[in-house]
């Protein structure tokens, strides 16, 4: 840096200006490129605005769990969040209910780490939702001495990894730290899976009846736990359940093709996802061409569409707060 500085200091006065000139070019055309970029996107969500034309809810109904005053120990509930209110209540909201239940003496508190849905959510209702640098903040100005996170991702993913990075960079800001597994980490939490989205649509379980589960898929080795899940439902007996997902493999095309080598009538859909949001609402249960129910209605079956996130169902609540009890465990004296 110090010789950067003294060669900076060498050359004519027709240079120096030459280099003022060129960076106040620069310096402009940055300006510029940011000022275009804000247009875009404020055009982008007022354009959302205008496409949302439906009702997900009162935001108001919903603890953002934002508030001050933690205490010394702070249990942290980190999700990717949903814009769809009554939803974000029901399942999210949910898990961080259960989990508050279970360890009274631990102050709970949110983060989203999508902040897509956090400004969207900010706009249209004008609720304030922390992401997970902000509820990480909030915890050091708060004096959090033991902070536990639990995530309530599905897998260990791309997203999951993110959360555990940034919360190593927070380390030395509290005495104790320790990060909760996420949903499908052992082969017990497949079991436990299983059975609770078993037992949830067995009034759908007719012999008749094709039952399918629509994730979202990852680009991350993670995605295995997918078909990981499919044949641990086989092999329990349920063949008629079938798991796809919207970005990866398996495919709405593979579903639809393993469901045709049985001999069904009817298809219902439910997402395997904690939240029943966007892709629940249109890539599943859309009425546009290429959603999961449009495609199986083409394909000449009956459709319904169950509307129901993970998140809703109390033994998935309860595996999350097992999570959150063994990494309290780890940190303890």
């Amino acid at each position: 840096m110090l010789t950067a500085a003294v060669l900076s200091g060498c050359g004519s006065k027709k240079e120096e200006t030459t280099a003022a000139e060129t960076t106040k070019e620069e310096t402009t055309a940055v300006e510029t490129q940011k000022a275009e970029e804000t247009t875009t996107a404020e055009t982008t969500a007022e354009e959302d605005e205008d496409e949302e034309n439906y009702d997900t809810g009162d935001a108001s109904l919903d603890n953002t769990r934002n508030q001050d005053e933690i205490g010394e120990d702070e249990l942290m509930v980190i999700s990717f969040g949903t814009s769809f209110n009554d939803n974000r209540r029901l399942t999210i909201g949910a898990i961080e209910e259960a989990i508050e239940k279970a360890f009274p003496e631990w102050s709970v508190r949110r983060g989203f780490t999508s902040q897509i849905i956090i400004d969207h959510v900010k706009s249209r209702d004008n609720v304030t939702i922390d992401n997970v640098t902000e509820a990480l903040d909030r915890a050091v100005a708060n004096g959090v001495k033991n902070l536990v996170i639990q995530p309530t991702h599905l897998m260990n993913g791309l997203e999951y990894n993110d959360v555990v990075d940034e919360v190593a960079t927070y380390a030395d800001s509290f005495e104790k730290v320790a990060i909760g597994e996420p949903l499908l980490t052992s082969d017990e939490d497949f079991d436990a899976v299983v059975k609770a989205i078993t037992e949830a649509t067995t009034q759908y379980d007719d012999g008749e009846t094709a039952i399918c589960f629509m994730g979202h898929g990852t680009e991350a080795e993670s995605n295995q736990v997918y078909a990981k899940m499919q044949d641990m439902m086989t092999e329990a007996g349920y063949e008629n359940y079938f798991i796809g997902t919207v970005e990866a493999a398996p495919s709405l095309d593979d579903v639809l093709a393993a469901v045709k080598e049985g001999d069904y009538k009817k298809v219902v859909l439910q997402p395997l996802m904690i939240v029943a949001g966007d892709h629940a609402n249109n890539d599943m249960a859309g009425d546009e061409e290429g959603s999961w129910k449009t495609v199986f209605e083409d394909a000449g079956y009956e459709v319904e569409c169950v509307i129901k996130g993970l998140g809703e169902l109390p033994a998935i609540q309860e595996l999350f707060v097992q999570h959150a009890q063994e990494a309290i465990d780890s940190i303890a004296d």
